[in-house]
């Protein structure tokens, strides 16, 4: 397969070194070479060639130079390596460029031997990086622990550079716990229990992906889930009023399992803070949304009686023309100074 590869330097005579000390390669076509004389010609010439998988930059060019060019090549494409080439003695602007995201460097005069070694890792390391991310996207086993909306974020180009970034979005999220039943598992086999968790769980999700809404994580016996985009707090409450409708139609428990669900859900709206979560040292992220938003609708959901859907006095305003709610009045809700006024809603 050939390896395409960007060259960024505004020495004339480099391009024909490079032709010349890989012909080979270049005729049996395992590379392929672009020049540019700067960065900014740079980047233009990789938004023609997106599957340039190595760039090898000079630092010091006109226009803009490499480190400004490396930049932002990482933000624009991660997936991408560079390989900086500068002057020995320009050992501060490669410490730079490193910081930067740069992978490697050699220095000038170029040893040829040495060029070819570092692109040969750096190609290897690309490789290695699109072979993992491939096997995590078509792994079926990741396919039943992960929302299928962030297998599709996974894919996109920009998932490498956002793995520690995050964005404020407005969002509904909703709890969703099945009452009794902690103490219901523990009067019950591991096995039995388990099983009929996850059909709580299946019926739960087919409603919330009815709606649009992502499955955030289930925490015990409880659902928590995020809509986005138009109309998400409508789509939120749609979701929920289908589930106690589903759960409450659900056939009587067969043999010696008595339990008969009930539905506790609590629902909020509001600004929240959406990325991955976690240390990316080590490689535990867990892509999710948090902020006050977040821990109201937990608390709502904690104060909700079984087949009650309780929301705020901000979402009420909302949605007070679409959905039919009752006044519960003023709860106070744990680590909340003052009381939150609760509506529920009927239908």
């Amino acid at each position: 397969m050939m390896v395409k590869i960007l060259v960024a330097d505004d020495e004339e005579d480099l391009e024909m070194l490079i032709k010349q000390k890989f012909r080979k390669k270049i005729r049996e076509q395992q590379y392929e070479f672009i020049f540019a004389i700067n960065g900014k010609d740079a980047l233009e010439k990789l938004k023609k060639n997106d599957d340039v998988v190595i760039v090898l930059s000079d630092i010091n060019m006109p226009e803009m130079d490499g480190l400004t060019f490396l930049t932002k090549l990482s933000e624009s494409s991660p997936l991408i390596k560079t390989v900086m080439v500068s002057a020995y003695g320009d050992m501060d602007n490669i410490r730079t460029a490193m910081n930067r995201g740069a992978f490697d460097f050699v220095t000038k005069p170029v040893n040829f031997e040495d060029l070819e070694l570092t692109m040969e890792k750096t190609i290897k390391h690309v490789k290695q990086m699109k072979d993992t991310l491939k096997a995590i996207q078509e792994n079926n086993i990741l396919r039943m622990y992960v929302d299928q909306n962030v297998l599709n974020f996974m894919g996109g180009r920009e998932y490498l550079a956002s793995l520690t970034a995050s964005e404020t979005v407005e969002a509904s999220i909703a709890f969703i716990d099945i009452c009794g039943f902690t103490s219901f598992s523990e009067k019950e086999s591991p096995d039995q229990v388990v099983n009929l968790l996850n059909q709580y769980f299946d019926l739960m999700a087919k409603e919330i992906i009815d709606q649009n809404g992502v499955i955030d994580k289930f925490i015990g016996d409880c659902v928590m889930a995020v809509f986005k985009g138009p109309y998400h707090l409508d789509r939120a409450i749609d979701a929920c009023l289908s589930i106690r409708n589903k759960i409450d139609n659900l056939p009587a428990p067969s043999g010696k399992a008595k339990f008969l669900p009930k539905v506790a859900m609590g629902i909020n709206t509001g600004d929240v803070i959406s990325g991955n979560i976690g240390s990316a040292s080590i490689r535990r992220l867990d892509y999710t949304v948090i902020g006050d938003s977040v821990n109201v609708a937990q608390r709502l959901q904690s104060v909700a009686e079984p087949n009650q859907i309780l929301i705020s006095n901000t979402s009420y305003q909302k949605v007070k023309e679409s959905f039919n709610c009752r006044q519960v009045g003023e709860v106070s809700l744990k680590h909340k100074v003052a009381p939150v006024f609760v509506y529920e809603v009927l239908d």
